[in-house]
């Protein structure tokens, strides 16, 4: 069962502010990777992350055709890390856009000028330490 725990979803809200912004991994569907900073990553609920997805690069086109994702935090700090794996899906309108916007830090907003970004919600499947523990799991 998934359910993020109150320190994950402290730390993962204010990883930009503690300046240790999650990274997201992706894949195309040919299985090419692609990997790059989130600074909007939040904890949606206790079994969703969702970001502000703003760039519309590389990351946006690989979960358009494969939605698997692995979400990385690590604050060095304070010694917290964790690997969130689930898959994506984009809400380009509708309430879940307008939720995440909401929530979205400022800093983020900001940077997406023309105001088209949408939300990524992420269906966790499993929860990982650094070194491979499985914390949490769906099944």
């Amino acid at each position: 069962m998934i359910d993020l725990t109150d320190e994950m979803k402290t730390a993962i809200d204010n990883a930009l502010a503690d300046q240790v912004p999650c990274i997201l991994a992706t894949a195309s569907a040919d299985g090419m990777p692609g990997i790059g900073y989130r600074g909007s990553v939040m904890a949606y609920d206790g079994q969703n992350l969702a970001y502000w997805e703003r760039a519309k690069r590389g990351g946006l086109r690989n979960i358009q055709t494969s939605p698997y994702v692995i979400v990385m935090y690590r604050n060095p700090a304070t010694r917290q890390a964790w690997k969130f794996f689930g898959k994506a899906t984009l809400h380009e309108t509708g309430n879940v856009r307008e939720a995440v916007k909401g929530r979205t830090v400022q800093a983020e907003i900001d940077r997406d000028q023309d105001g088209n970004g949408f939300a990524v919600i992420i269906e966790l499947e499993r929860v990982e330490t650094m070194a491979g523990e499985v914390l949490m799991s769906k099944d």
